[in-house]
């Protein structure tokens, strides 16, 4: 494994992006995806969770039984789906409040303030969770993600390897330490981090996209191209996957394929860089 001192604290943001600004003939330049959407931390919206009648009969519960912290821990999570963030974090409060030793309302506490843009927040509750459980896997992927979005790589990839070193079976802890390797041009490490992942989570497309780069960027296209098909069948809708399909393209030097993937992925986001940089280089 290798040495976390291996990684520079300065890797940036942009480096750590979809896929990094490629001219063709330098793929090894390329970076993943920033981590929002993989496998989010954040509460995924849940129809049946965050519905009305859900979270009236946990008002309900809590009614008959106001000092269980336990109580205020599930509807705060309810909440959390549904995005009532406010009354979510007014939950977790009084979990907290409650049982003080709940790692777990520290954690989920920690994903409100990160919703909300309090990242010291959020980084200082999940180390109290840390600190109540040791052993508790969620608290150093959610940290370790925070760490990276800050640029603070070397903790990041501790807080990941931590995880991973507790037999964790979630998919973010290798996919992000994967993108780690990924930046320092580590790809031989990363796609065996992608792979992990994968075989957690085969049916999101963000560990096949984050190897397929790897792949592309060590000059074996065809199982670069095979990723991103996968990740493009799996989710349509997804543009880091046309666009890195484009990229594929680009390089065979089939700039009609390339230009009309780049496009797929500009109707899909048309804010995606990558997409703009593409089309702009294949219609030229």
């Amino acid at each position: 494994m290798a040495n976390v001192t291996m990684f520079s604290s300065r890797v940036s943001k942009t480096t750590l992006r979809a896929v990094s600004l490629i001219a063709l003939g330098a793929l090894a330049a390329c970076g993943s995806t920033s981590g929002s959407s993989q496998f989010s931390d954040l509460f995924p919206v849940d129809a049946a969770q965050a519905s009305s009648e859900n979270i009236g009969s946990l008002t309900a519960v809590i009614n008959r039984s106001p000092n269980d912290p336990g109580a205020y821990n599930v509807r705060g999570s309810a909440y959390g789906r549904a995005g009532r963030y406010k009354e979510a974090l007014a939950d977790f409060d009084k979990a907290i409040q409650l049982d003080p030793n709940s790692y777990q309302a520290y954690a989920n506490r920690a994903l409100i303030y990160r919703y909300m843009g309090d990242s010291q927040r959020a980084v200082a509750d999940y180390t109290r969770a840390i600190q109540l459980n040791p052993n508790y896997d969620v608290a150093y992927i959610g940290r370790g993600e925070l760490y990276r979005l800050a640029g603070r790589t070397n903790e990041a990839f501790q807080d990941f390897e931590r995880a991973i070193n507790l037999d964790t079976t979630d998919p973010r802890a290798y996919l992000r330490r994967g993108i780690l390797y990924q930046a320092s041009n580590q790809h031989q490490f990363a796609i065996e981090d992608f792979a992990k992942a994968i075989s957690y989570a085969p049916s999101e497309p963000y560990g096949y996209n984050a190897r397929g780069l790897s792949y592309l960027a060590l000059g074996d296209d065809e199982n670069a191209f095979t990723d991103f098909n996968t990740a493009i069948r799996l989710n349509e809708n997804l543009a880091e996957s046309w666009a890195n399909q484009g990229l594929v393209f680009e390089k065979r030097g089939e700039k009609d394929r390339a230009q009309r993937s780049y496009a797929r992925a500009l109707q899909l986001d048309p804010n995606y860089g990558p997409a703009k940089e593409g089309v702009a280089r294949t219609r030229a």
